[in-house]
């Protein structure tokens, strides 16, 4: 039979202490003689209770552990983790991805994530797309895709703007001029960015905007479908930009719900390539951007925050490249 893991309450049995002069001697805090921290520290290795994580973290004040933290786990984070693993492959450091679940929905969820996890079961996070950050985190942070004021926070994120005027440059070049735009979260600087970039390329186009062509699906599913159901409700638009892929793919849902063919009736592009993008038919035209790099480097700034180096630069962006598939076509005859 398995043997049974040692509990905190077996460490204080076997020393003779209370639970709480447990957690003082293995935390290294005051108010414990050292003949009682030595002794509980002794029963800790005999009974094995020093294997588990948060007590190797407790008496060596590191547990070799990076925490991803996110709001939820959907494709775009997914492969960000794939690039923080790839990114520490050989290294000494495993990866922890926490979820934010319950609190994602609400600003502050990652106050709680850092609460629960830094100084116990985490040396350093990388946090994606964030919008709170607690100036005084005790350990290393770096955030992937963050708010709008994100400090002196080492930061890795995408070219959005450009991205985006190149998607919505696009669709002009191939002679649409009712262009929709869905947009993102409008607390992450992305988004703020993407639709400046569909802006500025309307602009150049000499096409006026049209705040009617404008929904905000918020990088959600259900909120992206029921934007799309606005947007192609009425006087609909000839092409939509979507500020992201699984708002992208909700319009193609819509649009097949109303009967629209793609792209003979509606030209669609997205934001991400995300691996659903290529797999759905018809394939989705997108803006790639490089989302397992973005990981890698993060987790490379984190181990340097963590080393005490200052890394010679802490705010990088990365460029796009729009990807044309089966989605987007010339535009319609009236």
């Amino acid at each position: 039979m398995p043997t049974r893991r040692a509990t905190i309450h077996d460490v204080a049995a076997a020393a003779g202490v209370s639970v709480a002069t447990v957690s003082k001697a293995v935390n290294g805090r005051y108010g414990v003689a050292e003949g009682t921290a030595q002794r509980v520290l002794a029963e800790v290795e005999r009974l094995g209770y020093a294997s588990s994580l948060v007590a190797s973290s407790m008496r060596a004040r590191q547990t070799g552990v990076i925490g991803v933290l996110v709001p939820d786990f959907e494709p775009f984070t997914a492969e960000i983790l794939k690039g923080v693993s790839a990114g520490l492959a050989g290294s000494p450091y495993d990866v922890l991805a926490y979820a934010g679940v319950r609190h994602h929905a609400s600003a502050g969820w990652e106050k709680r994530s850092l609460q629960r996890l830094s100084g116990t079961l985490i040396d350093a996070a990388i946090m994606v797309t964030p919008t709170v950050i607690a100036p005084s985190a005790e350990i290393p942070i770096v955030a992937v895709d963050p708010h709008t004021g994100h400090g002196d926070l080492p930061t890795v994120e995408s070219d959005s703007f450009g991205g985006a005027v190149e998607a919505t440059r696009y669709l002009v070049e191939l002679g649409h001029r009712r262009i929709g735009f869905l947009a993102g979260r409008p607390d992450l600087r992305s988004a703020k960015l993407r639709e400046a970039g569909y802006r500025q390329a309307l602009t150049d186009a000499g096409i006026d905007f049209d705040p009617r062509l404008v929904e905000v699906g918020r990088y959600e599913p259900e909120a992206a479908g029921d934007a799309a159901r606005t947007l192609l409700g009425g006087a609909r638009p000839t092409a939509v930009f979507a500020a992201n892929d699984l708002s992208a793919l909700a319009v193609l849902g819509v649009a097949a719900e109303l009967g629209l063919r793609v792209p003979e009736d509606l030209s669609v592009v997205g934001f991400d390539d995300i691996p659903e993008a290529s797999r759905r038919l018809p394939a989705l035209t997108t803006v790639r951007q490089p989302m397992h790099r973005l990981g890698r480097i993060a987790a490379e700034l984190a181990m340097a925050l963590m080393a005490g180096e200052t890394p010679a630069q802490t705010s990088i962006l990365l460029p796009t490249r729009l990807v044309p598939r089966a989605t987007t076509a010339a535009v319609p005859a009236a």
